[in-house]
C-alpha cells in the first residue's frame, strides 16, 4: 500500500535484508524469523513446500468471510520476496516513501520503522506481511511495531480486506481497493499481480 507524497527527510535504514540480497543473507533472515517467532515458522516454511496457504493464513481468515487463499495471495504480492526461487511473504518488510526494505528480524525492522515514521511521517510507511499503512490504519495496533507481528498484521489485513468486499465486487477488485483505495493505475497493476498469485494458488476464481 505505497503512498505518493514527497518525504520531508530522506530515510536512512540501518540494518536491512533486501530482496536482492545474496542467498546466504536471505538464509540468515529465515533463521532469524524462525528463532524470533517460534510457531510462526509455518508462515514462511510452509510456503516453500506448497502453494496452499500456510496454517497462519488459514487461522487468520477462519470465520472472517475472507478466503485464506485470498489473504495469502495478497501477502505474496504486498511483501513477497524470492528465496531459493520461491516467492514468500516476508513479515519484516517496510515500504518507506515508495521503497521496499526487508530486515533479518523484528528488532531491526522495528528500529527502522520508528525511524521512518519520524523521518517521513506515518502515512508514508507501510509495514508487515500485508503492508498496512501506519498513517491511515495504525490505530489498529497498540504501538507501531505491533504491525510487524505476523499474526496481528494478518488479523488487521483480513478486517481491512473484508471492508473492501461489497456485494457485486469480487476479491480481485477488493484486493485492488485494499492496496489503493483511490484506484487508478496502481490499483489496476496490483489487481493483475494479485490475480496471478490467486490463480496459481486456487486454479480458480473467487467471485463471492
Amino acid at each position: 500500500m505505497a503512498t505518493t507524497m514527497n518525504p520531508r527527510r530522506k530515510f536512512r535504514p540501518r540494518v536491512q535484508c533486501r530482496v536482492w540480497a545474496p542467498l546466504a543473507r536471505l538464509r540468515q533472515c529465515v533463521c532469524g524469523y524462525l528463532v524470533g517467532v517460534g510457531s510462526g515458522y509455518l508462515v514462511v516454511m510452509k510456503v516453500i513446500a506448497s502453494d496452499a496457504p500456510p496454517p497462519a493464513y488459514q487461522l487468520a481468515a477462519h470465520g472472517t468471510g475472507v478466503p485464506s487463499q485470498v489473504l495469502y495471495a495478497l501477502a505474496l504480492q504486498e511483501s513477497g520476496t524470492l528465496l531459493r526461487g520461491e516467492r514468500i511473504p516476508w513479515p519484516w518488510t517496510l515500504n518507506v516513501a515508495g521503497k521496499a526494505y526487508r530486515y533479518a528480524d523484528r528488532a531491526a525492522a522495528c528500529s527502522a520503522l520508528l525511524q521512518a515514521i519520524q523521518d517521513v511521517g506515518a502515512k508514508r510507511v507501510d509495514a508487515g506481511l500485508g503492508q498496512v499503512n501506519l498513517g491511515w490504519n495504525g490505530h489498529h495496533f497498540a504501538q507501531p511495531c505491533d504491525a510487524l507481528d505476523p499474526y496481528r498484521n494478518l488479523k488487521v489485513v483480513t478486517a481491512l480486506l473484508f471492508e473492501h468486499k461489497s456485494p457485486g465486487i469480487d476479491w480481485v477488485t477488493a484486493a485492488g481497493r485494499y492496496h489503493r483505495p483511490a484506484g487508478g493505475v496502481p490499483a489496476a497493476r496490483f489487481r493483475q499481480a494479485f490475480s496471478r498469485h490467486l490463480n496459481r494458488i486456487t486454479r480458480t476464481h473467487f467471485k463471492d
